[in-house]
């Protein structure tokens, strides 16, 4: 009569299939090559099945061998998922936060945000995704995240929206630029300036636009990006100016040229959580956390204005 099989013996089966060789799998298993041989055996004289062909020393897989691993993989599949069912029940009752954020604010402000609210809440586990301002609000409604970092345009009436930090924009350049000369940059000192633009369909591009056409100002634009991150990597490179929030290239201090720019053209961010938002506490302590570091960065990047 046929012995039972025990979860050695699949273990051992499992490791042979994916490493190719019993001294792999040995390896793999941490017990000696002999051993390892045994086990493959015992399965084999256990079920009554060939599972392995010897090919000049080496083992090949029959085709019943590979229909008994594909079952095999299914049900370790199926432990997989339990194990991550049970490592998110024990997230959640440690505490999530899903995050997520713009473009333009994924670089250090969240990673300095996220990283402050995590020193005070070490047990919390953070999910951050950088997408565009229409769709956080859609997940923020339909409860796929709990705090977003968008851009000021937002009309939803489930949604609470604040400023994050009002500051005017201001004008980076590389630094040998021949603006970085003056204390402060007006419209007039960027006509026919190569300038690296934002999307036009953007809020700040809009903004922009509207304050060139104000004062008759035509720019030389010779890049346009859709993401704040690009645009100053590209000022960094000495391709030209631009204007950005001061939170837009923080980070980047040290390879830009920074200065102040009149009129003043204002430009928020917005926080935003759902009115009757779930992890209450948890989403307050982290807004608290994002105003600050925002105030902290946004001062420490017009410093050097």
């Amino acid at each position: 009569m046929a012995r039972q099989i025990n979860l050695r013996q699949v273990e051992a089966f499992k490791a042979v299939i994916e490493s190719g060789s019993i001294s792999r799998a040995a390896l793999i298993l941490n017990i000696s090559q002999p051993a390892m041989s045994k086990l493959i055996a015992h399965l084999e004289g256990d079920t009554g099945l060939s599972l392995f062909d010897r090919v000049k020393g080496r083992l090949a897989p029959t085709e019943r061998g590979m229909r008994l691993y594909k079952e095999i993989d299914r049900i370790f599949s199926g432990v997989r998922q339990v194990e991550n069912a049970v490592e998110a029940i024990r997230r959640e009752e440690q505490g999530q936060l899903l995050v997520g954020v713009m473009p333009a604010l994924s670089r250090a402000f969240i990673q300095q945000a996220t990283m402050g609210f995590l020193q005070q809440h070490p047990n919390v586990f953070c999910s951050v995704k950088s997408r565009s301002s229409e769709w956080i609000v859609d997940w923020l409604v339909t409860r796929k995240l709990d705090v977003g970092l968008v851009s000021s345009r937002i009309d939803n009436p489930y949604v609470i929206a604040e400023p994050l930090t009002q500051h005017p924009l201001v004008c980076i350049m590389p630094t040998d630029h021949p603006l970085a000369m003056k204390n402060v940059v007006e419209p007039d000192d960027l006509d026919n300036i190569p300038f690296v633009s934002f999307d036009p369909e953007s809020q700040a591009g809009q903004c922009i636009a509207t304050m060139f056409d104000a004062y008759n100002v035509r720019p030389n634009t010779v890049l346009v990006a859709n993401v704040s991150p690009t645009l100053c990597e590209f000022v960094a490179a000495g391709l030209g100016v631009s204007l950005v929030h001061p939170l837009m290239f923080s980070g980047l201090q040290d390879r830009l040229a920074i200065r102040r720019f009149e009129p003043a053209l204002s430009y928020d961010f917005q926080l935003c959580r759902m009115r009757d938002s779930r992890n209450a506490s948890l989403v307050d302590a982290f807004l608290q956390q994002a105003r600050t570091t925002a105030a902290r960065l946004s001062q420490e990047s017009l410093s050097a204005a």
